[in-house]
């Protein structure tokens, strides 16, 4: 990874997060066709970097051990056809996020408080990747509801069945659509539907497809506290 110069105060924090963000952007969108087609299940692991010249590239990981800097999340190119391709690339996009936020405050780590608080506030005027990519407006995260003791969703079937005795009116679905409309499945990525059932789980609070971690309606009924696979596989280590 080629890096120019290391940026040390906020203004030139934000000049470095802002040509990588708009790298990515590019290859996400105007170019994606040619980063979709970079990004073959065939090869090694890939990543997506945007580098401070406005540049994008789908290469390997560094080599370096430690990295000199954050690394971008690895393999991206595995899941490209097991997933459908906006979902996908919405996927890329939340990861890079990510990644530029880490890049960012990599470099800020000596920054004072109001230095950093300044950044962040420069870097969250911009919408983020993933807003870009779904064509999305910057909107509140949906609240979540931390007192039950199961976080089930409270979806409706195609037929309009409840899968919840949770619900009380069709107001609340309307209400519940709202709330929810940016939450991401934390197994496969894809965006929330009121027509598909969803767990949420009550230790790192990310939501899930029902179908994507094995969990039907039924079974979630008897679940009263629900532990998605990435918790339940973190506790059986220690």
């Amino acid at each position: 990874m080629d890096i120019a110069s290391n940026p040390h105060t906020v203004e030139e924090i934000f000049k470095d997060y802002n040509s990588r963000r708009n790298a990515i952007v590019r290859a996400l969108t105007y170019d994606v066709d040619e980063f979709y087609n970079l990004c073959d299940p065939e090869k090694e692991n890939l990543c997506l970097y945007g580098h401070p010249n406005e540049t994008w590239e789908v290469t390997l990981p560094a080599e370096e051990v430690p990295p000199e800097l954050p690394e971008p999340a690895l393999g991206i190119n595995f899941a490209r056809d097991g997933m459908n391709r906006r979902d996908w690339l919405s996927l890329v996009a939340v990861h890079t996020d990510s990644w530029l936020l880490s890049v960012a405050y990599y470099f800020g780590a000596r920054l004072n408080r109001n230095e950093r608080k300044r950044l962040f506030s420069l870097i969250n005027d911009l919408p983020t990747v993933f807003e870009v990519v779904t064509e999305r407006k910057p909107i509140n995260k949906p609240s979540v509801d931390t007192g039950s003791k199961s976080r089930i969703s409270t979806k409706r079937s195609s037929e309009g069945q409840a899968k919840s005795n949770q619900r009380l009116n069709d107001e609340s679905y309307a209400e519940e659509d709202d709330e929810h409309g940016e939450t991401l499945c934390g197994s496969c990525g894809g965006n929330y539907s009121a027509d598909e059932f969803w767990i949420g789980c009550d230790i790192c609070e990310r939501w899930y497809h029902g179908k994507c971690v094995k969990i039907t309606p039924a079974k979630a009924e008897n679940i009263r506290q629900y532990k998605c696979p990435a918790c339940s596989t973190k506790k059986g280590r220690q």
